[in-house]
């Protein structure tokens, strides 16, 4: 398989492109700073990400910065700290903050010389804005959890993409599907018959951080760790 048989790259953003495992530690602050016991990073990942997903399950049409302020409720439950909504409403609101990956925006703009762009994010459009405006480019096209009313990895997700992708006239054969998470992407993207890259930012650190533990690995075509190492690879192919 080469990169350069592909004409769109669908890219996960929060995890591949943005940082949100340092943006939600930041935004969590307010909350670990009051817990009685100290909790390591992936302490806090790793229960963010069992709240999360169970969230997401149970309130599918919830707008994700709604969504994560219910997620920050829990987790202070968890952790037995009393905790004012308000507050729980900045976590959601912070994702507008979550930084995106040092190599992102000049990787995309590489890209964007070879394929058509496209998103397909556990989001809501207002929070992806301002990721959108952190990263530099512009999208081919965006498709978010609020406008299908499911979060990854539900199959709804996935088949919403590829109808709509199929009226600018794309096909699974020319989609290569790039994503850090094998929870919430990889497994669905195998489960529609699309091509993978396995954009691998948790190389150097143990377990899945803020992703749920996919349980049988799914099959990977192409892994890279990082986005430069992928606009790079391509350029190399001419």
């Amino acid at each position: 398989m080469r990169l350069s048989d592909f004409k769109v790259l669908t890219f996960d953003c929060y995890g591949t492109l943005i940082d949100w495992e340092s943006g939600m530690v930041a935004g969590l602050k307010p909350l670990t700073d009051r817990v009685a016991r100290p909790l390591s990073r992936d302490e806090i990942l790793e229960a963010h990400a069992r709240h999360e997903s169970s969230q997401q399950r149970q309130t599918p049409g919830m707008r994700y910065r709604d969504l994560l302020a219910v997620v920050c409720r829990r987790l202070a439950e968890e952790w037995g700290v009393a905790l004012p909504w308000a507050d729980c409403v900045a976590y959601g609101r912070s994702v507008v903050d979550w930084p995106a990956f040092p190599d992102s925006a000049e990787a995309l703009r590489s890209l964007k010389r070879h394929y058509k762009l496209v998103i397909l994010s556990n989001v809501d459009n207002e929070s992806f804005a301002a990721s959108n405006a952190r990263l530099g480019v512009e999208f081919d096209a965006i498709y978010t959890a609020e406008d299908i009313g499911a979060y990854k990895p539900s199959d709804r997700n996935f088949d919403y993409m590829l109808d709509k992708l199929a009226t600018l006239g794309l096909g699974k054969a020319d989609i290569l599907h790039t994503a850090e998470s094998l929870y919430h992407d990889h497994a669905p993207a195998k489960r529609h018959g699309l091509a993978s890259c396995w954009i691998y930012r948790r190389h150097d650190q143990e377990g899945f951080g803020a992703t749920m533990d996919p349980g049988e690995l799914p099959r990977i075509d192409v892994r890279f760790t990082s986005m430069a190492e992928l606009a790079a690879a391509r350029e190399a192919e001419g």
